[in-house]
């Protein structure tokens, strides 16, 4: 239940809406509990004494009040007994009065139990949303190691089914959780007043019901946290479909896809069934106990009225049975609420494992800042695995040095290591051994913003967004202009075939661009990187998935982006990077070549190979 108490951590900001809805709550119980406590008196005078009795009361005189239960009813009792004996009014009076006092209290218990969930809807929504935003916020922190262990499919289900389950299942038992333990606690501290003895069956009985109940909520709450797993598996699979549609076309694939998808569905049907029946067994098992319960009450509270010494008058046996049939209800929907928290915390559960995952890439408490590139970045012995504690490093003891206005490429075969070298410079990933430094400062002692603030890349897949192109060039950069903006897509070779689209740079690209060709893609990618106007720059294969035309005109708003900035270049094609400052061939982790293009073409080696390779050579 701990995760129970961490979701109330979000009502905090909340409280004034709580404590009204608290307040409403309470005079709803009141309310009710007043209209009932009213029949037993009203009974007793009405039907059950004489002339006497109400002379007797009369001449007693009005009782003094102050703040206790016999008080109020010796009050109570005082102003019925005048109230029948006035010749004005009589018992017809007292019948009519105490009717209209009862609906009275009924209607006012009514509203305020409506205010009560009025009040509430901000709360149930309003943490939630803080909920849903907060688990965002997270993602977007984590570091890029926490992904490669989770399925997207599985990720989007937490933000999404999880977040909406704890609304309907924790958030709506919130006001049953706060309302109806006063309600039951008021009505049994009246039912004690009344008879101490007979509530002492109540308490033998509640114990056993709660117990019954709690192993079934503990076994709905496993399958519940079963049920999720699998939707977020079967989101996983949609997702998956989705991305590589062309792919399952391509190879007729589409039955063994289906039947992969029809697979899971099945088990999630299954479990969800199961989940099902155990939420919907609450109701009628709880009515049935609460049933039970009361015909035990029933049974030994007749008793004691028939008893010869009459321990328990049959008006106030009445009143007892009707407070306990209000108890029945609060406490079938408190198990009712039970069954949906343990249902909603299998969710919680989900959802505390991303806000409470690990941040292992983040800023420390004395990081400082960096506002500008001036001399180098240099890699110092560096070495990193993927897996912690994996001996088949990526990386193995890299050291170069990229200064400041030069360009470093980097080549090798798939797998040597050169998308990785690159993601350690944004820190994406942190190093197992050695040390990256900016301008002599290692990046791990710099704000995590600011680094990156310093960088731009543009990556082998352009990465784009459902959106505008105006929106996907200005992307984090709210303070761009217009101008600002036609100018980074002319310097990107984009300007010419944006205008041609129906709505210029208004114009929607689909998801993830698909209404662009690759090179399109890749110009408007560019495009936010010239806008940025970063410093220092990442070129990951950022042609290498192009066709001859669109490549040439990538690479000459490549050439353009690459004027007067420090670029770090991972090339395929070894054509595009002939002009480098320096080239560093990798192979398996580790540095076997370096030097510039002519140096490398004429010596045997690596290099040589690949540009001979790929039909270069002279």
């Amino acid at each position: 239940m701990k995760n129970y108490f961490k979701i109330l951590r979000f009502v905090k900001p909340y409280w004034g809406y709580a404590l009204l809805n608290a307040s409403c709550n309470i005079l709803s119980v009141l309310f009710s509990f007043f209209s009932l406590t009213l029949i037993a008196p009203f009974l007793d005078l009405l039907f059950l004494k004489d002339d006497n009795f109400y002379l007797e009361k009369m001449a007693a005189g009005k009782p003094e009040f102050h703040l206790s239960t016999k008080a109020i009813v010796d009050s109570f009792y005082y102003y019925l007994t005048e109230m029948i004996t006035d010749p004005n009014r009589g018992k017809q009076y007292a019948l009519m009065f105490i009717c209209i006092a009862v609906a009275v209290m009924f209607f006012l218990k009514n509203l305020f139990r409506y205010l009560g969930q009025f009040f509430i809807s901000p709360i149930r929504n309003g943490v939630v949303k803080d909920i849903r935003t907060e688990v965002h916020k997270k993602i977007m922190r984590l570091p890029l190691s926490w992904f490669g262990n989770e399925r997207k499919g599985d990720i989007i289900t937490r933000v999404t089914s999880d977040v909406h389950e704890v609304e309907w299942s924790v958030m709506s038992s919130l006001e049953v959780v706060f309302r109806d333990p006063f309600n039951i606690f008021l009505f049994l501290g009246m039912m004690i007043f009344i008879s101490a003895k007979l509530t002492v069956f109540v308490f033998i009985l509640l114990p056993i019901v709660g117990f019954i109940i709690g192993r079934i909520g503990k076994s709905l709450k496993r399958t519940s946290a079963k049920s999720k797993e699998k939707l977020g598996l079967l989101i996983s699979i949609i997702e998956e479909t989705l991305s590589g549609l062309r792919i399952i076309k391509a190879f007729n694939a589409e039955n063994f896809m289906s039947e992969k998808f029809s697979k899971v569905n099945e088990q999630y049907n299954t479990i969800a069934i199961r989940a099902l029946r155990k939420t919907d067994l609450s109701s009628p098992l709880s009515e049935f106990l609460g049933t039970v319960t009361l015909m035990i009450v029933m049974y030994f509270g007749g008793m004691l009225v028939l008893e010869k010494d009459a321990l328990l008058s049959a008006s106030a046996f009445i009143t007892y049975i009707a407070l306990f049939s209000q108890i029945i209800p609060p406490a079938k929907s408190f198990t009712q609420a039970f069954y949906n928290i343990q249902k909603g915390l299998a969710s919680a559960d989900r959802i505390f494992a991303v806000l409470e995952a690990e941040e292992s890439i983040k800023d420390h408490q004395s990081a400082e800042t960096i506002k500008s590139f001036n001399d180098k970045i240099e890699y110092q012995n560096i070495s990193f695995a993927y897996r912690k504690g994996d001996e088949g490093y990526v990386l193995k003891n890299v050291s170069f040095t990229i200064d400041k206005g030069k360009t470093i490429a980097l080549v090798g075969q798939s797998g040597s290591g050169k998308t990785t070298l690159a993601d350690l410079l944004p820190r994406y990933y942190d190093v197992d051994a050695g040390a990256l430094l900016i301008d002599g400062t290692d990046i791990r002692k710099l704000q995590l913003h600011t680094i990156r603030s310093l960088l731009g890349v543009v990556s082998q897949e352009p990465i784009l967004f459902n959106d505008t192109i105006y929106n996907n060039i200005v992307f984090g950069m709210s303070n761009a202009t217009e101008k600002m903006i036609e100018e980074a897509a002319r310097v990107a070779n984009a300007h010419e075939f944006i205008m041609q689209l129906p709505e210029g740079y208004q114009t929607n690209i689909g998801d993830r661009g698909s209404k662009l060709s690759g090179g399109q893609r890749q110009r408007i990618s560019i495009a936010r990187a010239v806008l940025k106007n970063p410093p220092i720059l990442i070129l990951d294969e950022a042609t290498s998935a192009l066709d001859t035309e669109s490549e040439k005109l990538v690479q000459d708003a490549l050439t353009s982006l690459m004027k007067n900035r420090t670029v770090l270049v991972i090339a395929h094609r070894l054509s595009t990077i002939q002009h480098a400052d320096e080239i560093i061939v990798l192979q398996k982790g580790e540095i076997v070549q370096r030097g510039t293009h002519a140096q490398l073409a004429n010596v045997e080696g690596v290099y040589k190979k690949l540009y001979e390779l790929q039909g270069l050579s002279s």
